[in-house]
């Protein structure tokens, strides 16, 4: 039934325009958040349709794409008008099986921010309607088809969160905010060359992603591979971010707004991983399979330095952010192994990291709001007054450590057993993170949540989490446990397309 429609480009309007409606609120303000989360609403629902009514099997005649003798490139839901069509630019957009879990996570996440900020004062017009545009940005970047059209949406992602941070920040707000915008644009004109090279090189006079990967087959030679390859996975992977261009994150978390940052962790890093095995791996394989022991090296000093530097950290919400960096190392360690069950679980832990860091994310946005600070040595015995926060809390770290019937698990083992596949015993090097991360999340519960109730704060006022900060949590809580006891809800949207990849990759 929704293919008749171009539903895609409905789902991305639906916040553009409630973006629209917010700002233009005047001084009714207090509408916002209604306005907001009605159309947010409204377009998670039309996703959850949309992934309710996917066709898994790749085969089905509702499935739009080409065959280049290595694959089928299986896009539902497709559609295409042409733009500048001088330069062969088109408004391009489907949706295939990896690009899926992060379009549901998109809207499920955003909306469940903007339920989670409703007692937002600041300003709420601006800040609801930056988190719109945001949601409009990232919604793009996930279904894009066109070069240029990804690069726009792309760009439209920077310019909210850059204001987010800059205006509803912690104190050094302003020294994050720039630092975010510097390592982020500069990855983007890393990016915009290496898009513009693809243009050029293969000769397909379109900017469409289907038409240079065809050309690229015969007209990208093994050096213009590797240097592209190299160009943009520089400039995805400062977006996920990877050692050693990962600097930006811990200041942009520990300074941003709480539904900020669930929206930084959750979503905008996995724009950089989905940029790597959308783009740069399946168009440039050449030049993966001569970069790939580095993308595994890199991958395994992420894991490995982003749960060291969590250990020492005092500052709750500073630990998780280090936590992503780890976490996404498993992403990319993932996608290095060039194997099926690698990329599915890499593109796994995509999904899975961003229900996690989001439960994480607003539990340090309520022991902040509650306790009025979030330095660990201040914290403890937490649980007597919050038993509610303290359980959400609980689970969330367990779900990040890989407790096995959390969603995490599931995504964590697959890679593990890929990289044992492919290069056997220097498994042990990340399963060292393992113990790491228990060791972090453990310490860290146990100093803030349980023990004696502390003393170096007040806590005559505290009580438990407001139904708008429950529920939210509650919700992701739910599906952790859903999708961590049932992982092939998801694995069966993303196989077909990932043998897609693997086949490009047998080829190159």
């Amino acid at each position: 039934m929704l293919e008749s429609v171009p539903i895609i480009s409905i789902i991305i309007l639906l916040p553009l325009v409630g973006a629209v409606a917010t700002l233009l609120l005047g001084r009714r303000e207090e509408y916002a958040k209604y306005v907001a989360a009605a159309f947010s609403g409204a377009a998670l629902v039309l996703t959850v349709l949309v992934t309710l009514e996917f066709v898994i099997d790749p085969s089905t005649t509702a499935a739009r794409g080409y065959h280049d003798g290595h694959g089928f490139f299986n896009y539902q839901y497709y559609e295409s008008y042409p733009w500048v069509e001088s330069l062969g630019i088109s408004y391009i957009v489907g949706l295939d099986g990896i690009s899926l879990p992060l379009f549901l996570l998109t809207a499920l996440l955003s909306f469940l921010a903007i339920v989670f900020s409703w007692d937002t004062k600041l300003r709420p017009k601006e800040y609801f309607g930056l988190m719109q545009i945001l949601e409009v940005g990232v919604l793009g970047v996930f279904v894009a088809q066109d070069y240029f059209v990804f690069y726009v949406f792309w760009e439209v992602v920077l310019i909210p969160m850059y204001f987010m941070i800059g205006v509803w920040g912690g104190p050094n707000k302003d020294y994050a905010a720039i630092k975010f915008f510097i390592y982020t644009h500069i990855a983007s004109l890393a990016m915009l060359v290496s898009i513009m090279a693809l243009y050029f090189q293969a000769g397909a006079h379109s900017f469409s992603m289907e038409a240079i990967a065809l050309a690229g087959t015969t007209n990208f030679s093994r050096l213009f591979q590797i240097v592209v390859f190299a160009a943009m996975f520089f400039g995805f992977g400062v977006k996920m971010p990877m050692v050693p261009f990962h600097t930006w994150l811990p200041d942009a978390h520990v300074e941003a707004p709480t539904a900020g940052s669930v929206l930084l962790a959750g979503l905008l890093l996995k724009m950089g991983g989905y940029g790597i095995i959308r783009v740069a791996i399946p168009t440039l394989t050449a030049g993966a399979h001569e970069l790939q022991i580095l993308m595994a090296v890199i991958a395994i000093a992420s894991i490995l330095y982003g749960a060291l530097l969590s250990l020492a950290q005092k500052d709750l919400k500073k630990m998780v952010a280090y936590s992503s960096i780890s976490h996404m190392g498993f992403v990319l360690l993932g996608f290095a192994t060039f194997s099926s069950l690698g990329i599915v679980a890499g593109v796994f832990q995509m999904f899975a990291h961003g229900l996690v860091t989001a439960v994480l994310f607003m539990m340090c946005g309520v022991v902040q709001h509650k306790c009025g600070t979030r330095l660990i040595p201040s914290l403890g015995g937490l649980s007597r007054k919050m038993p509610v926060a303290s359980t959400m809390m609980t689970i969330g770290f367990l779900a990040s450590l890989g407790l096995p019937g959390l969603v995490s698990f599931a995504a964590e083992f697959m890679v593990f057993a890929s990289m044992f596949d492919k290069w056997a015993m220097w498994l042990f090097l990340p399963i060292l993170s393992v113990a790491i991360t228990a060791g972090y999340y453990l310490w860290a519960l146990q100093r803030t949540m349980f023990g004696p109730l502390t003393t170096k704060i007040d806590t005559s006022h505290l009580h438990d989490v407001d139904w708008y900060e429950g529920v939210p949590v509650g919700i992701l809580i739910a599906l952790i446990a859903l999708f961590g006891v049932f992982p092939s809800l998801i694995f069966q949207y993303i196989n077909p397309a990932v043998q897609i990849v693997t086949h490009l990759l047998g080829g190159g």
